[in-house]
């Protein structure tokens, strides 16, 4: 029986989640149960026991990513994606038809359930690591202050956040909330006008990892990345022994271009994005 997952379902979706080989996560700033009671979070049950689950709801609205699908050994994988799939769809196509379902594969076992579901690979996500103090040569813009960011200036972050990376990759403000109140370092970036930047990166015992960096498009090319990236990297230098990762799209020529100008070099890791259409 495939139906919607409710609160009551928790502990058994735990439970099915402790089968991590058989299980995709997406890279995120909520736990995969934090969807529970969200639109398209469906649960496959047999004899009254949760064997599958699969979670994509709209966040932000038409954008559709794969929060979770996590199977049973009771169950095949192809089994599984096949029925929670087909009604995921079916409520999409009615309710949504514009929207976009996207995935980021961590697992290769899941790309092939999405190829056979008509997604197609867009581009690759790709891992960068800090391996010298380049950033400290990158000539600096007096005209830009980088500050602590502040809970308050989060609805600003936020349209600045939509404004750099459009519908697909934009972070809702719920999500920055979150991001801001897991992160380890959050700084915006101003000048006369204002807020035109931030990062919101993370950090443990091995290093800090930049989560978030966007620009304003109209402060675009000024330096003001590199002020942000500049900053975080003598931050992480003095607290968390300096290892520095990021993130980009194997697309985003500007980005890639900053931190190789930065002293970012690729370690070789990248997550395949794969997209589906309503249409």
């Amino acid at each position: 029986m495939i139906r919607r997952v409710v609160e009551s379902d928790r502990r058994a979706l735990s439970a099915l989640l402790a089968h991590e080989l058989n299980t995709h996560r997406h890279l995120d700033w909520r736990a995969a149960l934090d969807w529970i009671g969200e639109k398209n979070f469906w649960a496959l049950e047999r004899e009254n026991e949760i064997v599958a689950a699969l979670a994509c709801p709209e966040d932000p609205p038409n954008v559709a990513w794969i929060r979770l699908f996590s199977f049973s050994p009771q169950i095949s994988g192809a089994e599984a994606w096949s029925a929670l799939w087909d009604a995921a769809f079916a409520e999409m196509q009615s309710e949504s038809p514009n929207a976009r379902v996207a995935a980021i594969v961590t697992k290769q076992w899941f790309q092939s359930l999405l190829l056979q579901s008509g997604f197609q690979p867009q581009v690759n996500i790709v891992l960068l690591e800090l391996l010298n103090d380049n950033y400290a040569l990158v000539p600096s813009n007096p005209l830009i202050q980088i500050r602590a960011m502040k809970e308050d200036d989060l609805n600003v972050v936020a349209e600045a956040d939509r404004a750099a990376f459009g519908e697909l990759w934009h972070n809702a403000l719920d999500s920055l909330r979150r991001a801001y109140g897991q992160s380890f370092y959050s700084t915006v970036a101003e000048d006369e006008r204002g807020i035109i930047g931030y990062q919101i990166s993370t950090g443990n015992s091995f290093g800090a990892h930049l989560a978030r960096l966007a620009v304003r498009p109209q402060a675009q090319g000024k330096g003001v990345g590199a002020a942000l990236v500049r900053d975080l990297a003598r931050r992480a230098r003095s607290y968390l022994g300096g290892r520095l990762t990021v993130n980009t799209q194997s697309d985003n020529a500007a980005s890639l271009s900053l931190y190789a100008r930065m002293g970012f070099v690729r370690t070789g890791e990248y997550y395949p994005v794969l997209i589906k259409s309503m249409i």
